[in-house]
């Protein structure tokens, strides 16, 4: 039976405006959408029951984020909590919890991030009730509503709900794009989940490679309260990941998303909860950690998996990859055994290991070569990512000096001695090249493999796959050499169709990675000059570089002979440089992949109603800084009476801790701008600005800690995303987080610090106390954002061109000495 789901109006409901946490339109949301949707599933169920709760959640806990500590205090969030389970179902059955959140990030209606999870997650309810299916274990559904504020929900929900205990398998469901498959990007903490999920998936997308690439990339999910701080659930982290461009922006809107996305993504997580419900290893929480398990061939460790182009899995232990990885390496070493035991093996190993050395040699040519002329480019341009909005132009620009690089080592390895004496073994020259090179090319993918089994990482299997993909091709190619000779493009042919299994795979994987990676260059911050211009370009050229090498690289020791070439190497060449130069006519950004800014109205205030000063401080989050913002956005700079002399050296600068308020996002600036800003229309809006009171004296000895109890006056402000306080001096407790400290920061330039982070509905105060070790002041930074712009500020922001992405909000500033 084909199974459709019509989640388009869920989507739409949770994306027709942005759900910012204390706005008015998040605050009705999941009261009135979800809980009446939630209540057709109520009254049309007959043979399920169907319990929803609407959970408040309040806490306060320490966290490293982004390699940064921080505390997270937080209170009146609300998740929507749905569990479906048989009629006779006992609320100490084990469960799986299916996670997804509502809050959109600031300035974004969040079709993709995360309307289209919700959406999909809606569905699926929907149809476990309409379809009579009745789940063998109870399925718990978490519309999780503060994960875009570092995963406050999903925090609440396992500290506070009485399921949390009984869930013995989650899965999360995120969005980094508007769509595309999406990917399996960790697993575990055993193996058992990707199991499940190479068994159940009708589209699976997983490669067990992102389990060793997640953790260095700048971001979270709630997978990690689940499963590593707060629980020790076995669980799967599913991701959208293409769509990229419209992350956090204002253009994540429906229309943007990706169609057929949901659909493949729905039919995956039916199937998959099905598959979770029905397995005899889904174990309460509670039991699972209380009652020793022993590990097996299914819970001791990660496996090894990667889908074939979503066609089907391959899954194997981990204690089977220790043999089948270990089998390229033994191959390499056999063969030059096999080949030197009628002359020298040392002279076989040799050749071979000179093959080795000249692939390893040509693979880094391959991708130095295109960061080389990447950085040569950006000398003669004025603006850097020409390719950001056209991808394909990244492939014309680089992958010709790729080749160049993997060429050149088979020209210079014509002229190399081998160790072999062919009047000895009686075999030409050619012939003992030829074998020389495959073998070294083999071994390099050999020990390649046999690197990533010993680090422990996961991503061992593609290298596997090419250096098995090997044997077969060098096996056709010595029977066609018999029958048509070794310059016969039969020959040729009899080579390559063996590896095109191999080769499309490679092609696959490495398209869809760089197109991830081109997507999120608009995002990776912007480092400081001279050398941060140069950054992105040569990021995505070496990436380039390393896919072309693994795309071609099986190729090289036979397809060599024809294309390492003068003539070829000079054409290769010629076209690298009119590509080069063609690139610079393209112009980086488009409203299909718009730039993206940051624009904070900062208020520094002093007492109740007193304003210091206001400034708009400006910030790109790419390469091209703000003067070229400023040159291809007119209206914008002639608002700010920017001309044409204007110069970033010259300009205020806008510090790192006058963006506090965005910590620690604000790591990802550099040179960003501020402008003067008139008072009068943030007087004319707000009667109260943030303020800290001391509630009561110090209430300990002179000699001792003193203790200063504080309550926090939020003003007058109406939509207030979050409140950061950066605290210096001899702190050595708190109320926050079960008082315990979080590590010390080192926020702009200042002596060290502890940050901590508030949020939650702005209409009562917060109180809290901070103890102090000795007599020295302690010092309390503020920053409160707004997300609201006043009369100027949000007029500035509409003229902005609409390839540009504003994040704007205002920020309220103070200081106090306690």
């Amino acid at each position: 039976m084909a199974i459709v789901f019509w989640s388009s109006h869920d989507v739409f409901a949770f994306s027709s405006s942005p759900r910012l946490i204390a706005t008015r339109r998040f605050i009705n949301s999941p009261k009135l959408e979800p809980s009446n949707m939630f209540e057709c599933c109520r009254k049309r169920s007959m043979v399920d029951k169907v319990e929803i709760q609407e959970n408040n959640v309040s806490g306060s806990f320490n966290m490293l984020f982004l390699g940064h500590n921080i505390a997270l205090g937080y209170r009146n969030h609300t998740n929507i909590v749905m569990r479906i389970s048989s009629v006779d179902s006992k609320d100490s059955d084990p469960s799986v919890l299916i996670n997804g959140h509502f809050d959109s990030p600031l300035g974004s209606p969040g079709a993709g991030d995360c309307g289209s999870c919700v959406g999909s997650m809606l569905e699926i309810a929907r149809l476990i009730v309409d379809s009579g299916w009745v789940p063998y274990r109870p399925v718990i559904f978490l519309f999780n509503g503060a994960e875009e504020l570092f995963m406050l929900g999903s925090h609440g929900f396992m500290k506070t709900h009485k399921w949390r205990d009984t869930i013995g398998a989650f899965i999360n469901v995120e969005a980094s794009g508007t769509g595309g498959l999406d990917l399996l990007c960790q697993s575990g903490p055993t193996s058992w989940p990707s199991d499940v999920y190479a068994e159940a998936a009708i589209y699976p997308m997983a490669n067990s490679a992102a389990q060793d690439v997640f953790p260095v990339i700048p971001g979270d999910t709630d997978y990690r309260i689940f499963s590593e701080d707060y629980g020790n659930i076995p669980g799967l982290d599913i991701i959208f990941l293409l769509g990229g461009y419209f992350y956090h922006t204002s253009y994540d809107t429906i229309d943007r998303l990706i169609p057929g996305s949901i659909q493949a993504r729905g039919e995956n997580l039916f199937s998959i909860i099905k598959t979770f419900t029905n397995s005899s290893k889904l174990k309460s929480t509670y039991i699972t950690n209380s009652s020793g398990v022993t590990a097996n061939a299914f819970n001791d460790e990660r496996a090894v998996f990667s889908d074939y182009f979503s066609w089907f899995m391959m899954f194997y232990s981990r204690r089977v990859a220790t043999i089948l990885h270990s089998i390229p390496v033994f191959v390499f070493l056999f063969m030059s055994f096999m080949r030197g035991r009628s002359h020298s093996w040392s002279a076989a190993f040799f050749d071979f290991m000179k093959g080795f050395l000249f692939h390893a040699f040509g693979t880094t040519l391959a991708i130095v070569m295109p960061v080389a002329f990447s950085i040569l480019r950006l000398q003669f341009s004025t603006q850097a990512m020409n390719w950001f909005a056209h991808p394909c132009l990244a492939f014309v620009m680089f992958i010709p000096s790729s080749l160049v690089g993997l060429l050149i080592p088979r020209i210079i390895w014509r002229q190399i001695p081998l160790s072999q004496d062919v009047s000895i073994v009686k075999i030409s020259k050619q012939v003992l090249s030829d074998e020389a090179m495959f073998w070294g090319t083999f071994g390099f993918y050999a020990i390649l493999t046999s690197v990533y089994l010993v680090s422990g990482l996961s991503g061992g299997f593609m290298m596997f796959f090419t250096s098995i993909s090997m044997l077969p091709a060098w096996i056709s190619f010595c029977l066609s050499v018999k029958s048509f000779g070794r310059l016969s493009l039969r020959t040729i042919m009899s080579y390559i169709l063996p590896l095109i299994p191999c080769l499309a795979y490679a092609v696959y994987f490495g398209g869809f990675l760089s197109q991830f990676v081109i997507e999120k260059m608009g995002m990776m911050g912007s480092l400081p000059p001279p050398y941060g211009y140069y950054v992105p370009d040569a990021i995505v050229a070496s990436l380039v570089g390393i896919l072309t090498g693994w795309c071609v690289g099986p190729l090289m020791p036979i397809c060599s002979g024809w294309l390492g070439r003068l003539s070829i190497l000079q054409f290769l060449l010629h076209f690298t440089v009119f590509s080069l130069a063609i690139s610079c006519q393209f112009f980086p950004y488009a409203t299909s992949a718009p730039k993206r800014v940051v624009f904070q109205h900062t208020i520094h205030t002093a007492g109740s109603s007193q304003i210091m000063e206001s400034t708009y401080d400006f910030s790109v989050t790419d390469s091209n800084s703000l003067l070229f913002l400023f040159q291809h956005a007119p209206e914008v700079a002639k608002e700010l009476n920017v001309t044409s002399d204007f110069s970033i050296e010259s300009a205020l600068v806008s510090q790192r801790q006058d963006w506090m308020a965005i910590f620690p996002v604000s790591f990802l600036f550099s040179n960003s701008v501020k402008f003067s800003a008139n008072k009068d229309d943030i007087l004319k809006q707000y009667e109260f600005f943030p303020n800290l009171f001391v509630q009561n004296p110090y209430s300990n000895s002179e000699n001792g800690p003193r203790r200063v109890h504080l309550e926090l006056h939020l003003g007058s402000l109406e939509e207030i995303w979050v409140t950061v306080l950066n605290i210096t001096g001899p702190l050595s407790n708190w109320s926050f987080a079960d008082n315990v400290l979080p590590g010390t920061e080192t926020y702009g330039g200042g002596p060290r610090s502890y940050i901590c982070r508030l949020s939650g509905p702005s209409d009562s105060n917060w109180t809290f106390w901070l103890e102090a070790n000795n007599s020295e002041a302690l010092r309390v930074d503020l920053a409160v954002l707004e997300q609201k712009l006043v009369g100027p500020a949000n007029r500035l922001k509409g003229l902005f061109p609409d390839w540009v992405d504003v994040t704007a909000y205002s920020s309220f500033m103070s200081s106090y000495i306690l």
